[in-house]
């Protein structure tokens, strides 16, 4: 009887070990391991694909579109309104259809590990290159999950024929690791990124003799990359610029986690300040400068500023909690730092280098000419010396575009049958199921987790699942619907239509 049970008992954790969902896989062996080697030659790993079988150049293909977050559906909204070619024989000449019409789009933004930003002030560039190279593996495979409960993923999502990296940081650190990842894979798909397409059309707005400031205005991390300064600098030499051309850079921390509602920057709930807040403050490497105050003109209203009095004057603590006002702090810093470097340039043209930054593209706008107008209290107007009236914003999207439609013309990969409004989107989030993982009360990774992770530890911190209302705040949608409204109405198709989202409730759909 004793031996009969035991055999039972073993019998059991054996069919328990055979039925062992990825759920369970979870906290995989977390021995450091390099995420490349791990998706080309693990079969047993999560992430792992076959690249022998890789339908190579198949111009049926969806093109693959990545970011941190929802920033890079600027990027997608410049491609999917592109109308620069004829559609028939793709030369040059709008002919009123859309050049990406039969294309299909597949999107990620990786919300969960968002913003890259600032993994470079972590000291976490390792880690930041292994999500970089998890979003093109994504993308290239099969795999999703339904929503963040689904334990059983999912593996009848088409791979990609081309990967653009609508991300300024992501570009800057990772687009060569992606490129040396394919190569080792064996597989011939084309990478395109933000920075050399931004920069060629920066330079195509100042003349090849002129003398100009270009601004640069983003994340923290691509400007520790230096990625927009050293392209700057190389394609104006290679292109016969003659000007004394100068690059000011400042990293706009806040503002794109502003935008997509990172609690550690922007919280519309709070009336007061939080121990957890990481953006500009009177303390700190970002500091907030209390003789500039004036010129700041922060909007107070409505807890967009958080103070530890009820006076403003006699605040010890200040958090910015609103995204123009982020705008107002790193635009003045600019300013600032250009006018103290005793320059006899003038801004005349600023990158948005971040693609979160053209959801503020107005706000960055009026701000730019309220400094132009301010004036000291010597009736002495304060930046004129160093600035343009009209400082041009360059958005690196346009450009992005143009090098997609030339690559695709060039290896005759356009999709002669296809149809844009099979495009699907996707988000990453914080995956429960991996009892590694920790979450804050929202679900999302705390700061400390999110950037005290190490590389090699390869396991699943996120699932990523389809956009949709469970996942998407109702602020950020309105703005979607307002600001690029063709995304929006093919998030709506995908959520509305697609076999992928069948499993969503009504009330969860866009």
């Amino acid at each position: 009887m004793k031996i009969r049970n035991l055999l039972f008992i073993v019998l059991s954790l054996l069919i328990v070990r055979c039925k062992k969902d990825t759920s369970d896989t979870r906290q995989e062996d977390t021995n450091k391991k390099d995420i490349v080697e791990t998706i080309i030659n693990d079969e047993d790993n999560f992430y792992y694909i076959n690249f022998d079988t890789y339908p190579n150049k198949d111009k049926t293909l969806p093109i693959g579109v990545f970011d941190s977050g929802t920033g890079g559906l600027t990027i997608l909204k410049a491609i999917v309104n592109y109308d620069e070619n004829n559609n028939t024989n793709y030369e040059d000449g709008s002919d009123g259809i859309l050049d990406f019409n039969k294309e299909s789009f597949i999107y990620l933004g990786d919300q969960a590990n968002m913003p890259y930003g600032n993994y470079s002030r972590e000291n976490k560039i390792n880690l930041l290159n292994e999500h970089i190279i998890k979003d093109a593996q994504f993308l290239l495979s099969n795999k999703y999950y339904s929503d963040v409960d689904d334990k059983i993923v999912n593996n009848d999502k088409q791979p990609v024929k081309v990967l653009v990296i609508a991300c300024n940081t992501a570009t800057a650190y990772g687009k060569e690791k992606i490129e040396d990842f394919l190569e080792t894979a064996g597989i011939n798909i084309k990478v395109i990124g933000v920075i050399d397409a931004g920069v060629r059309g920066i330079l195509e707005s100042i003349k090849k003799e002129e003398d100009a400031i270009i601004g640069v205005l983003a994340t923290a991390g691509t400007v520790t990359s230096k990625g927009y300064h050293n392209t700057i600098l190389k394609l104006k030499d290679m292109m016969g610029y003659t000007g004394n051309i100068e690059v000011f850079s400042q990293g706009g921390v806040g503002i794109a986690e502003a935008v997509d509602e990172d609690p550690d920057y922007y919280n519309k709930n709070l009336k007061r300040p939080r121990s957890e807040y990481k953006g500009p403050g009177l303390q700190g490497d970002l500091k907030i400068d209390r003789t500039l105050f004036d010129i700041y003109n922060f909007d107070f209203d409505n807890n967009k500023m958080l103070c530890d009095s009820e006076k403003t004057d006699d605040c010890s603590i200040l958090q910015i909690n609103d995204a123009e006002n982020y705008v107002r702090y790193h635009l003045v810093t600019l300013l600032e730092q250009i006018r103290q470097s005793k320059t006899n340039n003038k801004l005349k043209s600023l990158i948005l280098g971040c693609t979160h930054y053209p959801y503020m593209k107005e706000e960055i706008h009026n701000v730019l000419n309220e400094l132009y107008h301010y004036k000291d209290k010597n009736d002495h107007y304060l930046y004129r010396d160093i600035m343009v009236e009209n400082v041009k914003l360059i958005d690196p999207a346009v450009d992005t575009a143009k090098e997609l439609h030339e690559y695709l013309k060039k290896e005759s990969l356009f999709n002669p049958d296809g149809n844009i409004k099979d495009s699907e989107f996707y988000i990453s989030v914080a995956n429960k199921d991996n009892t590694n993982v920790v979450t804050d009360i929202e679900g999302r990774f705390p700061y400390d987790y999110k950037y005290g992770r190490s590389a090699g530890e390869i396991q699943e911190y996120v699932k990523v699942v389809p956009f949709s209302r469970d996942n998407i705040s109702y602020d950020i949608l309105t703005r979607f619907q307002k600001q690029i409204p063709y995304v929006y109405q093919l998030m709506q198709s995908f959520n509305q239509k697609n076999e992928k989202t069948k499993h969503l409730e009504e009330e969860s759909k866009i």
